[in-house]
């Protein structure tokens, strides 16, 4: 199915206690060029986003936007110095000792002294947290690919209706081509007579010689070559895979046959239709700029 280069989707999820949301946007691009946008504290999960995103976009100018609120998952950890805590403990039994005080050292005490307490955030699974992310990214890819279909089948219609025309057109140029050969050859074969009319040649030269002048102003080879081209062009848009490229070349094969059949012909009928196909041509061109 054609796709359009252009698209967004948007996918919002709740995993491990983390609120995700990622959305994802195109515009047209040669090539695909992938930005992934993230906070710094998960900037590590940005190779595998872009991996995803690979996975399910040929070519396009790619943004992908990540937002997380990881408030409900924050976990602190207490941790004590133990060789500090003793150290004071020691001491504080030495002062006691040597000034002759009384009471306990009691761990109240303790944890009041410097760097025996520290608080720390609970290490996290961060291939696991690359993998939610990467699970909300596949939802906002998928959002994003239907988006990019709708348009595609939008885009196809346009792209295999002027096809039509222009094989419309083209049956008009092979019905209207035999008589322009004939034509341009009686008057080819009688200015030769007209010039040759006081020397002596073959009637068989002159018959020859207008054959060959009239053949090159004949078409058929172009309009066969027009005819297998939007078969051609209709099966791609049939097909499964990006086509984009294949599209872009196609498209200027089928402009060279017009601009051959416009230089071989001066009928004003051909001419016209020549004009008409290579507009429609145009504007599949443009069209085709927006297939991924």
């Amino acid at each position: 199915m054609v796709k359009s280069m252009t698209g967004y989707g948007r996918a919002r999820e709740t995993r491990n206690k983390r609120d995700i949301t990622v959305e994802v946007r195109s515009v047209n691009n040669r090539y695909l060029d992938c930005t992934v946008k993230l906070p710094r504290a998960y900037v590590f999960a940005e190779d595998a986003i872009k991996g995803r995103v690979q996975k399910a976009v040929s070519r396009g100018k790619v943004d992908v936007f990540v937002t997380i609120d990881s408030s409900a998952a924050d976990v602190s950890v207490v941790k004590v110095n133990e060789p500090l805590a003793r150290s004071y403990y020691e001491a504080l039994l030495q002062l006691k000792e040597t000034f002759g005080l009384s009471g306990e050292v009691t761990p109240v005490e303790l944890s009041r002294c410097p760097d025996v307490l520290s608080v720390t955030k609970a290490e996290e699974d961060l291939e696991m947290l690359a993998e939610d992310i990467c699970q909300v990214t596949d939802a906002a890819l998928a959002a994003y690919n239907r988006m990019r279909s709708v348009e595609g089948v939008k885009l196809a219609e346009d792209i295999a209706g002027r096809a039509d025309t222009i094989e419309r057109t083209v049956a008009r140029v092979e019905a209207q081509s035999p008589q322009t050969v004939s034509a341009y050859r009686e008057r080819l074969e009688s200015k030769m007579r007209e010039v040759l009319a006081s020397t002596t040649i073959d009637e068989a030269r002159i018959l020859t010689e207008t054959a060959i002048f009239a053949d090159k102003i004949a078409v058929d080879e172009e309009t066969v070559r027009l005819h297998s081209h939007l078969s051609q062009l209709r099966d791609m848009l049939r097909g499964d895979e990006p086509v984009g490229r294949k599209l872009d070349f196609l498209i200027q094969e089928i402009n060279r046959e017009c601009n051959t059949i416009g230089s071989k012909c001066s009928d004003l009928t051909i001419t016209q239709d020549v004009v008409n196909m290579k507009a429609e041509v145009e504007k599949i061109r443009e069209q085709v700029q927006n297939i991924e």
